[in-house]
């Protein structure tokens, strides 16, 4: 196959606000020999591309400094360490950066096939959620089916993700959302329970919702603020799980209660991990989860798709957190 020498991407130059987003033209990247390169047909928009545009969360060293970390699309080269992908093959797939362009590389350990009766488009919003719910709620958080489990932001990507995984796994789930719409729909995924924060104080709900003993794990991105209303909300040998701090990492705690309760407070990124540590994680998903996926009994909740140029809007649409589940970029048909 007779690949071109250059691609459009979407440049953020020195950073700022989303309209520093902009259409460019670079080399196509050559992937390394344990790589699959990809000619991208959807990627996903995430909270961590955001940050990484105004400057606050750059890429490690050897990752791409082009934003976008999941993508989906078809196999167009392999490196030579790689025999288990062919050219012509689609997958998904967790990127090291520079998903928003017309071709990626991605280590061959983190692409996955796509799910029995998903699109390309359904596909490429699984990778960064799947990955990083499943890596904190249940490899780190080691959440049990009969257990109970708050979720903040439910109608995020991450928060519909766990709400659905949980679920499916047998464990009991309450959220919190910023409106009516946002706790239909968490509902609708498979929350028994939905506060609205502004309305109900989180904490009493946790509590009642344990049976007054509180949840046995706590999902949480928002961080500041929450963090000690999160301790008084887990019941005793509870868990933790920080995967953001929408509202900052620092903040005072009293950690007596992380004491007296026996809790224990976890959490992880993606991006700094391993390959090895990646790969690990992607043949889990592909051993429990894929079948799910396959049955429909879990499914991406896909809220607006725009085209590669239009990444300006996807941004401002992101960080207005009004948007009810993935937001997708589509970068070839």
């Amino acid at each position: 196959m007779t690949l071109a020498s250059t691609m459009q991407y979407i440049d953020h130059g020195q950073g700022g606000t989303p309209e520093v987003l902009h259409v460019a033209r670079t080399a196509v990247p050559t992937p390394g020999p344990g790589d699959v390169l990809v000619r991208v047909a959807y990627a996903g928009v995430n909270r961590p591309d955001c940050a990484q545009r105004m400057g606050t969360y750059p890429p490690p060293p050897g990752a791409s400094p082009i934003l976008g970390l999941e993508a989906a699309g078809t196999v167009v080269a392999v490196g030579a360490e790689v025999s288990h992908w062919q050219v012509g093959d689609a997958v998904c797939g967790l990127c090291n950066g520079g998903a928003y362009a017309e071709y990626v590389a991605i280590p061959a350990g983190q692409a996955l096939p796509i799910p029995a009766g998903l699109s390309l488009e359904q596909a490429a919003a699984l990778p960064e959620n799947f990955f990083t719910v499943w890596t904190n709620v249940f490899q780190r958080g080691r959440l049990q089916a009969g257990e109970r489990l708050l979720v903040h932001g439910g109608s995020s990507g991450i928060g519909l993700t766990a709400i659905q995984l949980a679920s499916a796994f047998g464990a009991r789930v309450m959220t919190t959302v910023g409106n009516a719409a946002k706790a239909q729909a968490c509902l609708a995924a498979g929350a028994s329970k939905a506060v609205i924060y502004t309305e109900q104080d989180f904490v009493q709900a946790a509590l009642d919702f344990g049976d007054g003993q509180g949840v046995n794990a706590v999902l949480d991105m928002v961080g500041g603020s929450y963090m000690q209303r999160n301790l008084k909300a887990l019941a005793t040998d509870g868990r933790l799980i920080q995967v953001a701090f929408l509202q900052g990492s620092k903040t005072e705690v009293d950690w007596l209660t992380l004491m007296t309760k026996r809790l224990h407070f976890t959490g992880s990124t993606l991006r700094p991990r391993s390959p090895q540590d990646k790969a690990q994680i992607a043949r889990e998903l592909q051993q429990h989860v894929w079948p799910l996926l396959a049955s429909q009994r879990v499914a991406p909740v896909l809220y607006q798709t725009f085209d590669l140029a239009q990444a300006a809007q996807a941004h401002a649409l992101m960080e207005s957190s009004a948007h009810i589940g993935k937001i997708m970029l589509k970068v070839a048909g």
